[in-house]
């Protein structure tokens, strides 16, 4: 039988117009400060900020509201150089022999190739893994939107991440099983991306990429 629904007082704090756009500015102006981090130092971060972190993510909206994602947690010397050793083999075949120019040429003005020491610098990695179903006491339960509902969590994290004052680095190499394998995740399970997170390293250095501005990714009907 259907389950009858229930619902509770909306928990919602309403700003004036002038708070608002004062929020809307700071905001902004805290996440024009994100970049994508590749030198981490080697420092420790506390397990229960990055757990909060990830508590975060979970607030995201999903298909359902089945929260199809799981976040694992990779702090282990161990494991972090196990990923490093499958994730480089897989990079260096792909800059060798998979990738286009077009692609390495597009790649070539963030000055990566295929070797990844952040994978075993930071002090944490979070292995974000998509369900494409949950297996249930009454069977396999079907997951609705997945893969735009873990990556609107994932998000939440690295705005998350950002807020406490951590670096990161999202990560896809391709293909990315053995990081399922290696985790020892279940098959209703996949990879979504790896985020590398810590501090930069001294005297770290970006990329100087400029973002596109408003007029170009606004469109007003």
């Amino acid at each position: 039988m259907p389950v009858e629904p229930k619902f509770v007082p909306l928990r919602f704090h309403e700003y004036t117009p002038e708070e608002m756009l004062l929020r809307s500015r700071e905001f902004h102006a805290e996440m024009e400060r994100r970049r994508t981090v590749r030198q981490f130092a080697d420092r420790p971060v506390p397990e229960e900020i990055v757990r909060n972190t990830i508590k975060t993510a979970g607030t995201a909206p999903s298909g359902a509201h089945k929260q199809p994602w799981t976040f694992v947690l990779v702090g282990d010397p161990e494991a972090k150089a196990r990923i490093r050793e499958a994730a480089e083999a897989e990079e260096k075949e792909s800059y060798e022999r998979r990738m286009p120019k077009e692609w390495l040429d597009d790649l070539a003005p963030l000055g990566t190739d295929w070797r990844k020491p952040f994978l075993t610098t930071c002090p944490w990695l979070i292995v974000v893994m998509a369900q494409t179903y949950a297996a249930t006491p009454r069977g396999l339960a079907k997951h609705y939107y997945v893969q735009e509902s873990v990556g609107i969590a994932t998000g939440f994290l690295l705005v998350a991440l950002h807020h406490v004052g951590l670096a990161t680095l999202t990560h896809t190499p391709s293909p990315m099983g053995f990081l399922r394998e290696i985790l020892g995740r279940p098959e209703e399970e996949r990879v979504f991306l790896l985020v590398a997170l810590g501090y930069p390293a001294p005297g770290c250095e970006v990329p100087d990429l400029a973002r596109k501005p408003l007029e170009r990714i606004l469109v007003v009907r």
